[in-house]
Parts: C-alpha cells; sequence; structure tokens
C-alpha cells in the first residue's frame, strides 16, 4: 500500500497521545480507589462487571481516529488490471538441437504444443505473430489478432542448422515496429518477446546486440530456457550432446526488463509459458481506497458507540 498524502499521518500523533492519556488516567482511577476505600468495601459498594468491557468502547474510538488518520493520507493499493491491447512475438528455436528428446516426446513438439497453448489463451485484443529461427530467423506470422494464423504457423516449425537467438530478436522487433497505435489510456500499445531456446548463440547478431535494441525499442524479452543437462541429438550417426544454456537467456531477460524461466519437462514449460501470460496479460494500476478505510473508521467509531450504550447506557 502506498499514500498520496502521507503527511497527514501526522494525525495519528494526537491518536498517540489520547492513548497515552487514557492509560495515565486509568492507572490514577485505580490508585485512587485504593487510596480512599479499603478493599472488601470496594466489593460491597461497586457493582462487580467485568473489567474489559469498559477499555472496549475507547479502543474502538481510538481505532476508528487511526483509521480515519490513514484516510487523510489518501491509501492507495496496487491492482492487477487486464490489459485490452498488446504485442506478443512469440519466438521459438528450431535448430537441430530441439530434436532432443530428453523432454517427451522431444523438444521440438513439446515447444509447438505449449506455445500453441500460450497464444490460444492471449486476450482476443491482443496482437500476436511468430518467428522461428536457426541459422536465421523467419517470420511465420506477422503479428495480427488473428490468433489461429499464429496457431497454425507454429504447426510449420521446420528444424534447421544453428541457432541465432540475436536475429530471432532483431526480426521480432522489426515486426512489433509495423504496428502502431494507442491504448485507451493514451500509451503506446505495449509490446513483449517470448523466445524459447535451448542453446547458445553461435551466429548472428549477439545477444548485447539484441539486448541492447531490445532495451532502446522499450520491449521486454522473457526467455525460457528449455531442456535438460542430459540432453542429446544423433547427426551423421555421432551422439552429440546438447546442454541447455540457461545463464545465456537468463541475462538477455534481466537486460531486457523481461524474465527468465527454465523449463526441463513438457510441465514446467507449461507452467512458464502461463506465468508469461499472466504477466503480459495483466498491468498494475494504483487505486484509491480512502473511501473504504473511511467506512471502516465509521463502522468502527458505531460499534465503540454501540457497545458503550449496550454495556453503560452513555455515549464514550
Amino acid at each position: 500500500m502506498s499514500l498520496a498524502s502521507p503527511l497527514w499521518l501526522l494525525l495519528l500523533v494526537p491518536v498517540a497521545l489520547l492513548v497515552v492519556a487514557y492509560l495515565v488516567v486509568q492507572r490514577r482511577r485505580s490508585r485512587y480507589a485504593v487510596r480512599f476505600a479499603t478493599l472488601p468495601m470496594l466489593d460491597r459498594l461497586v457493582p462487580e462487571r467485568p473489567a474489559w468491557r469498559r477499555h472496549v468502547p475507547a479502543a474502538l474510538l481510538l481505532l476508528a481516529f487511526a483509521a480515519l488518520a490513514v484516510a487523510a493520507a489518501r491509501p492507495q493499493v496496487e491492482v492487477q488490471v487486464p490489459r485490452e491491447r498488446a504485442t506478443v512475438m512469440v519466438v521459438v528455436d528450431v535448430s537441430l538441437s530441439m530434436q532432443a528428446t530428453d523432454v517427451s516426446p522431444d523438444r521440438i513438439t513439446a515447444a509447438r504444443e505449449a506455445a500453441q497453448a500460450f497464444v490460444e489463451g492471449l486476450p482476443d485484443g491482443f496482437n500476436v505473430g511468430v518467428v522461428e529461427f536457426a541459422g536465421s530467423a523467419t517470420v511465420l506470422a506477422q503479428p495480427t489478432d488473428d490468433h489461429q494464423a499464429s496457431v497454425d504457423a507454429l504447426d510449420r516449425l521446420q528444424l534447421d542448422e544453428g541457432t541465432a537467438i540475436g536475429d530471432g530478436v532483431m526480426t521480432s522487433l522489426a515486426q512489433i515496429a509495423t504496428v502502431s497505435g494507442t491504448s485507451v489510456d493514451g500509451e503506446p500499445v505495449p509490446a513483449t518477446i517470448v523466445l524459447l531456446s535451448d542453446g547458445t548463440n553461435t551466429m548472428g547478431s549477439s545477444l548485447d546486440q539484441a539486448a541492447a535494441s531490445a532495451t532502446e525499442a522499450g520491449v521486454p524479452v522473457s526467455t525460457i530456457a528449455y531442456g535438460t543437462e542430459d540432453g542429446t541429438v544423433t547427426v551423421d550417426g555421432q551422439l552429440i550432446p546438447v546442454p541447455v544454456d540457461e545463464t545465456s537467456l537468463s541475462q538477455l531477460a534481466e537486460v531486457t526488463g523481461g524474465t527468465g524461466y527454465q523449463a526441463d519437462s513438457a510441465e514446467a514449460l507449461d507452467e512458464g509459458y502461463a506465468d508469461v501470460q499472466s504477466a503480459i496479460g495483466y498491468r498494475s494500476e494504483e487505486r484509491d481506497v480512502t473511501p473504504f478505510v473511511v467506512a471502516f473508521g465509521l463502522l468502527v467509531a458505531m460499534a465503540a458507540a454501540g457497545f458503550s450504550l449496550r454495556w453503560f447506557a452513555r455515549l464514550p
């Protein structure tokens, strides 16, 4: 919670002084009673009643004062509001290492299915595009609100040699630049890149170049490092290890303001996409909750009055 006018919290000072004054008065009252009457006489003269009841109205009233002081400071809370528009580029690694079977049934099949489910779950107003990369990057679907086109494009993923992660990012940025417009609040439509890969950048634009371009464009790149350390593929009859390179992908995400995920199974991949979907589908917005705090303070004050009338036939 944040406060729009925190200086008003100074009103809590007199509330604290009232608390101190109340405690002092109660202590003096106790001393006075003991001084001018013996304990047996007090038992006969003063009606027996639970000691805690006489403190309840005062405590509630002080709580009401404190709530109203906080309300004067205009408290605000952060809430998640669904986005109506955004541009999302889904970027998939189709290098030969994606045929590894350390993820069932294999990396590329699980990646395709998870990416399709991710696209289908995005809000209807989002523009979605698809880019694949191996030795170079290829646009399979330009960013539009026709999500089925992107789903169909993911069925056309083709494995090839090389891993040009940087080119995948640069090509996606070029596609995002073709989509213009503003959101309902007058701000530019936000964009993000969701990149899945299992390897190290081996050709094309460097990750530093890609990160710098994405940062300059204000486009975060969320990455999913996909696979395990034990992944292998067979090329020309030779068994080649293809361990996932989580470090490079995490650094790319961190530099651009995205989030890095690691998925070593189809289930973990689905969870990663779900987290990304939740993050880009909503935006944070400050909401003023002053009326609720005022209402709370008034209800507590009325409760104090009610208890005082019920138990002592007077207002606190």
